[in-house]
């Protein structure tokens, strides 16, 4: 239990923590990287680089100064950044380091008197210790099930498609040739991948994007490509040219909480944006094998059909099945796309459309993809009236606000 100082202090401090908290993460994360460079082999340097992991650290921040009342509000928040944890190797000895840093970072940005400095550290216990218990039973959790294991585990590569020109998927048998795990459609694995040219090693999580109760994992990975903005992705330009079939690749267990609930018979609405329509593909299926009888509708936005993944696919499955439907929007369809015809809408998804293919707002929406995509996609849902439990978003990397922001 808190003390009512501790708690009186951490919440009088919210308004500057909202106000200066990237400040403060950035600085936390350039010291403790700098102290313990060994770090760098869990945590994502591209996140780093963009910044997404300061912004999702400092949201978290904000959180508990602005919760520090009610902790118990903040766990779902712990629960699914503990599914991130868990899943890259975050280990317990891990907290009292970023305790330490991040207490630093506070009083150095701030210039923060001992008795802030005193309230957050024991915040910070407390907050500390519920990640350690969380995360501890999602670690027994991945190891004790059927098939499952604790940290990493080695895979083949067994097979390599391509499906689409900045989309691969790859197939993965476990290497020991024993049983695998299974998992909630929806669910991320992370690859460990020693990189030639590289210090440290890299960490990425990617979707599983087939259904639960294969001899296989698929992950389907875009080449993240040089932009104006970034470079080219390190891991997935590596997985795309030089990973092959008979390849070893480290993964962890699965894990995430952005899940398909199959214990729903509402009509299923399932749209994605790019790459996000890989965990849709493992819901897809799953709704396929396990609910044939529920109508889907599965919304995909690609550029243009050069870089979807997945269409011929869909298509089958909608010639099919009477109860799937699919839809297509490209905001830059090809000449090919407009004299074959491969797509429904030009331009960006919209609700007005939307309202004329989906029968009702009584439906399940699950939703993926680049951040404004998910950003105009919320705020698309929340306008028509849908409600706040029907509605289910997975980020990639770090968690953002999907509040629309300022211009």
């Amino acid at each position: 239990m808190l003390s009512q100082k501790t708690i009186e202090i951490v919440k009088a401090t919210a308004p500057i923590l909202q106000e200066r908290g990237i400040e403060i993460t950035k600085h936390f994360y350039n010291i403790m990287f700098t102290k313990y460079p060994e770090l760098l082999h869990i945590f994502n340097q591209t996140n780093q680089k963009k910044g997404r992991q300061s912004e999702a650290l400092a949201h978290a921040v904000y959180a508990v100064a602005a919760n520090i009342e009610n902790l118990t509000a903040i766990i779902p928040v712990v629960k699914q950044i503990g599914h991130k944890h868990r899943s890259l190797g975050v280990k317990a000895e891990h907290y009292p380091i970023v305790g330490t840093r991040l207490l630093q970072a506070i009083k150095e940005v701030l210039d923060a008197p001992q008795e802030v400095l005193d309230a957050w550290g024991e915040a910070y216990g407390v907050i500390a210790e519920a990640f350690i218990q969380i995360e501890s039973e999602m670690y027994k959790e991945a190891e004790q099930q059927e098939g499952g294991w604790r940290e990493f585990r080695n895979f083949i590569v067994v097979k390599k498609v391509k499906e689409s020109d900045v989309i691969t998927s790859f197939y993965l048998e476990p290497q020991d040739g024993k049983e695998l795990s299974t998992f909630n459609p929806g669910q991320y694995v992370t690859v460990e991948m020693d990189i030639p040219g590289n210090e440290y090693r890299h960490n990425r999580q990617y979707s599983l994007s087939d259904a639960p109760g294969k001899p296989y994992y698929r992950i389907s990975v875009k080449r993240e490509d040089t932009s104006l903005n970034h470079p080219a992705g390190i891991v997935s330009t590596y997985l795309h040219e030089k990973v092959q079939i008979g390849d070893i690749l480290p993964l962890s267990a699965p894990a995430g909480d952005f899940t398909l609930d199959t214990a729903q018979e509402k009509p299923l609405v399932l749209i994605s944006g790019g790459v996000g329509i890989t965990p849709m593909m493992s819901m897809l299926n799953t709704a396929l094998e396990r609910q044939p009888n529920r109508q889907v509708f599965f919304i995909h936005c690609a550029i243009n059909g050069d870089v979807h993944a997945f269409r011929e696919y869909v298509e089958g499955v909608t010639k099919a099945r009477n109860n799937v439907k699919a839809y297509i929007c490209y905001s830059s369809p090809t000449p090919e796309d407009r004299s074959k015809k491969h797509y429904d809408r030009e331009g960006l998804i919209e609700r007005g459309w939307l309202q004329t293919i989906i029968p009702s707002t009584q439906a399940d929406f699950y939703f993926c993809g680049p951040i404004p995509f998910m950003r105009h996609v919320n705020e698309m849902l929340k306008t028509w009236g849908v409600a706040e439990s029907n509605i289910h978003f997975e980020f990639f990397g770090p968690a953002a606000s999907l509040e629309p922001t300022e211009a």
